[in-house]
């Protein structure tokens, strides 16, 4: 385990990095992605977790180096892309768009991958679905989810179709600075500033007046098919590009998964070429804590050997 270095935090100093927004049609959907434009040849696409949004990232592209072609997209049900078509999400389905997307972005070479939480996840199997397409991969508090017995499949099923009968809703704020309130209780280390800022693109406002998040509330709809740890492992032994794992100091995901230290380790050496750093001071949401830290990691991860 290699400690992440004593860099600031890029705490909202100066102008923010300008990104343009593109829309293309994915699988039926119009996607919504942002591209802070630089160097073709320094390019890398970002995938944000579950409800979040693209413009998440913005802190950690200002804390980069000048010269990125930083690509982030928002997923399907998320931001400003289209909402699913059908009545809940699928996870095979990032995968899919993510495929569609990049041929897209950049078809003709493998592409530098960073993702946090779901997003890292989705990054992790499709580096191993498709190899080929992922030179360099950086997963962020991407730990996978907790392992399952095919005895919990009946009321798995069950409480899927319960939940598709009595839908989920999401909470109602009275105002951004509102949303950014609840924002700054879910994370204490998150500046107003910030906040404020998240709260622009995390939520809209709806014609009552209200502030809601971009986000289809289907996606708190339980996935009916259990997770295959054991199949995700053999994905992720398919991995051929280099792979920096990054957690943090006070992340929460670990015991919320239920993952034991040697689970932990054991997912991380499904990986053939691993680098493992721990960021201190920062939680799950470690892009908005310390985004200079996270941004050096990246940086000098992605330029080995340039």
């Amino acid at each position: 385990m290699i400690a992440a270095g004593p860099h600031g935090d890029g705490a909202g100093a100066g102008a923010l990095r300008p990104a343009a927004s593109h829309f293309v049609d994915i699988r039926g959907l119009r996607y919504h992605y942002r591209q802070w434009r630089g160097d073709p040849a320094r390019r890398v696409v970002l995938l944000h977790g579950w409800m979040d949004v693209s413009a998440s990232f913005q802190f950690l592209v200002d804390a980069l180096s000048p010269g990125w072609d930083v690509y982030a997209p928002d997923w399907r049900g998320y931001g400003q892309s289209d909402w699913g078509k059908s009545d809940c999400y699928w996870f095979p389905d990032y995968l899919a768009d993510l495929d569609a997307l990049l041929e897209h972005i950049q078809p003709q070479a493998p592409v530098n991958l960073v993702g946090h939480s779901l997003g890292g996840n989705v990054a992790s199997i499709y580096a191993g679905v498709r190899p080929e397409r992922v030179a360099r991969l950086v997963n962020l508090e991407g730990f996978g989810l907790p392992p399952t017995r095919p005895e919990q499949a009946p009321r798995r099923y069950a409480r899927w179709l319960e939940e598709l009968r009595d839908r989920p809703s999401l909470r109602a704020y009275t105002s951004f600075s509102g949303l950014a309130d609840r924002l700054q209780k879910n994370n204490p280390r998150l500046t107003r500033e910030r906040a404020e800022y998240l709260a622009q693109h995390w939520g809209r406002e709806t014609g009552d007046g209200q502030v809601m998040l971009r986000s289809d509330p289907a996606h708190k709809i339980v996935n009916p098919l259990l997770y295959r740890y054991e199949e995700v492992r053999a994905i992720w032994q398919q991995v051929t590009a280099p792979t920096l794992w990054v957690d943090t100091t006070e992340t929460d995901n670990l015991d919320r998964l239920k993952l034991t230290p040697e689970q932990h380790a054991e997912r991380r050496a499904a990986f053939r070429d691993l680098r493992y750093v721990t960021v201190p001071e920062a939680g799950h949401m470690l892009h908005h804590d310390q985004p200079a830290r996270v941004a050096r990691l990246i940086e000098d991860f992605l330029l080995v050997g340039r």
